[in-house]
């Protein structure tokens, strides 16, 4: 299929389908489609073909799908051999779906290089609360003690996660988040981490890029397993384990 010369408008209806993700413009990069809203059917519509949302305040909504995909798999996360061993050490704890809206929150706030404001609005917040409410938005939380200092948050559908944001409250927080989070959907049988765009520190932990042909016919393949991966909570699922555990993960 032909990308298409413009993105798509969407229909007001949140239950109306999304236009093939394989018609994504060139340029922008995988910008597919604008409007619409961020009602829980039109989200998981979007995440179940292989879409999210990603804008600016003050702009409408945009649809993105790029080509290539940043990817995890769940068993190539990496971790530096000096990290791994400051990890042994430490008094950290994970956990999964005990602080959602906190996670959320440092993530919008959180100052980021090169960046200015935050992608993650109010309307993006509630919008993902409400999925976390439903059992599709799941967090992994690091804690020293009972402070939070490291996070990750994103969606699940089936056995496919697709990963939103992070954040470290102390120096290694987000690796540890993620790292956690790979070492529980690996256990788990799900194989991959959609991490959408192309980053210098995800490349240094082990994503790579995926064509988006291929990555879609994953993810196709992957929410189909929705009725054995029911939405629900992860805090027993996941535990809380220390975050020594993971010292023990592969190192670049």
């Amino acid at each position: 299929m032909k990308p298409a010369m413009h993105p798509f408008l969407l229909p007001p209806d949140p239950g109306a389908p999304f236009p093939p993700a394989e018609l994504a413009l060139h340029e922008p990069d995988g910008l597919l489609a604008i409007g619409g809203d961020l009602s829980p059917v039109r989200l998981l519509n979007a995440y179940a073909g292989g879409i999210f949302p990603w804008f600016s305040e003050g702009q409408p909504i945009l649809w993105w799908s790029p080509d290539p995909r940043m990817v995890f798999r769940t068993d190539g996360v990496r971790l530096s051999s000096r990290f791994r061993r400051e990890l042994r050490s430490s008094a950290w704890t994970v956990a999964a779906d005990t602080a959602f809206a906190e996670v959320v929150q440092a993530c919008a706030s959180t100052p980021r290089p090169g960046q200015e404001g935050t992608w993650i609005t109010a309307g993006m917040q509630c919008a993902y609360e409400e999925l976390h409410r439903l059992g599709y938005a799941h967090s992994v939380e690091v804690f020293d003690g009972g402070e939070l200092v490291g996070g990750i948050y994103g969606v699940a559908i089936g056995r496919m996660f697709f990963g939103e944001s992070m954040f470290s409250g102390r120096s290694g927080g987000s690796k540890v988040a993620l790292a956690a989070l790979a070492h529980a959907l690996h256990g788990w049988g799900w194989p991959l981490i959609d991490a959408q765009v192309e980053n210098p520190h995800l490349l240094r932990m082990g994503a790579g890029h995926l064509p988006r042909e291929a990555f879609l016919a994953q993810v196709r393949a992957l929410v189909q397993a929705a009725e054995t991966e029911p939405a629900g909570s992860w805090t027993r699922r996941f535990g809380r384990w220390p975050a020594a555990v993971l010292a023990g993960r592969a190192a670049v």
